[in-house]
């Protein structure tokens, strides 16, 4: 998830107010203002008594030339670095991104310079650091940011089993985000393969639509979160994110606001994902669905030999949720 800062030197209220309502994660703020900008609300501020601290857990480097360039990639890759280009050329940011590859974020005048930076080179930096008085300006560049996502490969499954168990948990995810047609979250009851479950934001007879939920499955399986990790359905809290999948594999970051763990009736799903096998226990519900490849929404207890939906693969195994390069067996 890419970053945006708003530096606020020297400060400016009104400043600090749009980067708090523009969803910013942090301000650039002369030394002893993080005070003032705690009054209206919960942001992380950068100053020598701030939450992010120069020169301690981020460096503020000024790039005019080879000089510039050798100094900002000699600071650690456990800092943030912050590039200011003051002829602004986009080949040192290119070496920099071939020679230290992470926590590089580069401050910026506008949206324009925004969208450039987290595109360069197709994996981009991990954030700006916008530069402007302009309340309008740092909206679009809120909005440029948000809509930088993680592209996930979606494969075509082929269903081969579905059968009913008996009673078992199931986790209903409730997050801070409302979902449409085609979206949902990626679950598997292992880390190699997952299959795209649709959001409850479909209508019918019998229970009203909440598009903010997905009905998810048993709490032993995994979903796949933001940065390429995983967490157990049940480990999942008020607060964590969450990744939320389109069926073109876009995906966008959402919050949990309530993880609902119950007992009820479940059912076994099981599919081949191009040569490689997949699983996942559901709750044994018409309203519990998968997604086929056009995106519609396919009803769990419906699915039969041969039909189609759309699910995720992984190659390697996991340790504590990170990928890793390792024999692993999962039945």
């Amino acid at each position: 998830m890419k970053k945006l800062w708003l530096n606020v030197v020297p400060y400016d209220k009104e400043i600090t107010i749009a980067a708090l309502e523009s969803g910013a994660e942090a301000v650039v703020l002369p030394d002893g203002e993080s005070a003032k900008v705690r009054e209206f609300g919960k942001i992380k501020t950068v100053e020598a008594d701030g939450d992010i601290r120069p020169g301690v857990d981020v460096e503020f480097v000024d790039i005019a030339g080879k000089e510039g360039e050798d100094k900002a990639a000699a600071v650690s890759s456990d800092k943030i670095l912050v590039l200011r280009m003051l002829d602004w050329t986009i080949i040192p940011i290119e070496n920099l991104l071939a020679r230290r590859g992470k926590n590089i974020m580069v401050q910026v005048q506008n949206s324009e310079q925004a969208k450039l930076m987290v595109e360069i080179l197709e994996k981009g930096v991990d954030g700006v650091v916008l530069s402007t008085t302009d309340v309008n300006e740092i909206k679009r560049c809120a909005e440029i940011i948000g809509g930088i996502s993680e592209k996930i490969t979606l494969v075509t499954a082929t269903i081969t089993a579905a059968k009913q168990l008996g009673m078992g948990d199931r986790a209903c995810l409730d997050t801070c985000t409302q979902m449409g047609l085609g979206e949902g979250m990626l679950v598997g009851n292992t880390a190699s393969g997952f299959f795209l479950v649709h959001s409850e934001s479909i209508d019918n007879p019998y229970v009203a639509s909440r598009p903010f939920r997905v009905n998810a499955g048993a709490v032993h399986a995994y979903t796949l979160t933001p940065g390429g990790k995983t967490k157990y359905l049940a480990d999942l809290k008020i607060g964590d994110e969450v990744m939320i999948v389109d069926f073109q594999g876009k995906s966008q970051t959402a919050y949990l606001g309530r993880n609902k763990i119950e007992k009820r009736p479940m059912m076994l799903i099981e599919a081949d994902a191009e040569g490689q096998p997949i699983s996942l226990v559901l709750q044994n519900a018409e309203t519990i669905r998968l997604v086929s490849p056009d995106g519609d929404a396919i009803s769990a207890t419906s699915l039969k030999t041969g039909d189609k939906v759309l699910g995720h693969i992984e190659k390697a195994g996991r340790h504590f949720g990170m990928q890793v390069d390792e024999t692993l067996i999962e039945r």
